[in-house]
């Protein structure tokens, strides 16, 4: 089945943050960055009118699911993509319960809407073991502050938090007259394959804390920042209290992470 851009099209939805990709070969360049080496199974999040959809269907080495919140989207699908019908979820992909819906695990990829954007890699992170690969088309900002090394003003917590577990690549930049309706912002396409680290040497949820605490005041340095989260460290200094959040990296905040742990008395994991 061949997308096509008649009149029976579905009517972007500004609170639903969608902008409909329209250029074939950018549709077919996020096809193809998808490895699926891992898992053959993958969600397309977002589907809208299936520009993407279609040449996922077209790889005999995937099996295709997608997931459509927007119901005058999964109207067309059924009738423009019927081999796509029994593997349609219609729903909020942030209220699914991915366990019980893929427990052999699952790839993730679409043209994510963007105004949550950043809400699907949190939960990617709370399911790191069931996915993975994630290709996702978003906000060309945010995919530079996914991919950015540490030293970057654009670094910040869903860096740290997503190169604890993925390796991640920027692909490619996307503009902005390929969509309808056009967004305001450059777009990009980025992957996420999951990396070997299965544990953090430290207590993950005291990680996360400890991440965004330092990153809520980044303008501060570590010293201030931490004592704003945790209070007082009873006099006790670490080398990286004059540094600032976006000066350590993953290795570093595990560092820190261990020595809050052992240096508060009660820091509230």
């Amino acid at each position: 089945m061949t997308y096509r851009n008649t009149t029976d099209s579905v009517r972007p939805k500004k609170q639903l943050g969608q902008h409909f990709l329209t250029d074939q070969n950018i549709a077919r360049r996020i096809a193809e960055s998808l490895t699926a080496d891992r898992c053959n199974t993958a969600l397309e999040i977002g589907p809208g009118m299936g520009v993407l959809t279609q040449y996922l269907l077209q790889r005999s080495d995937i099996t295709l699911y997608a997931a459509e919140i927007d119901s005058e989207s999964v109207t067309y699908l059924h009738d423009h993509f019927p081999t796509l019908t029994p593997r349609l979820i219609e729903g909020d992909f942030l209220q699914m319960n991915l366990v019980n819906l893929f427990p052999g695990g699952v790839n993730i990829i679409g043209n994510f809407p963007y105004n949550i954007s950043s809400q699907i890699f949190f939960t990617v992170l709370d399911n790191r073991d069931l996915i993975p690969e994630v290709v996702g088309m978003i906000q060309r900002e945010v995919a530079v502050r996914i991919a950015e090394p540490p030293g970057s003003r654009d670094y910040g917590i869903l860096s740290v938090l997503l190169q604890a577990w993925y390796d991640i690549e920027y692909l490619f930049t996307v503009n902005e007259g390929v969509f309808n309706p056009p967004p305001k912002v450059k777009s990009a396409v980025i992957r996420l394959r999951r990396n070997q680290v299965r544990q953090l040497d430290c207590d993950e949820r005291l990680f996360v804390r400890v991440v965004k605490a330092a990153f809520n005041q980044r303008r501060k340095t570590i010293r201030n920042a931490l004592r704003a989260a945790f209070g007082d460290f009873n006099g006790a200094e670490h080398p990286y209290f004059g540094k600032r959040a976006e000066q350590l990296g993953v290795a570093e905040f595990v560092e820190l992470t261990q020595w809050v742990d052992t240096n508060h008395p009660s820091p509230a994991k």
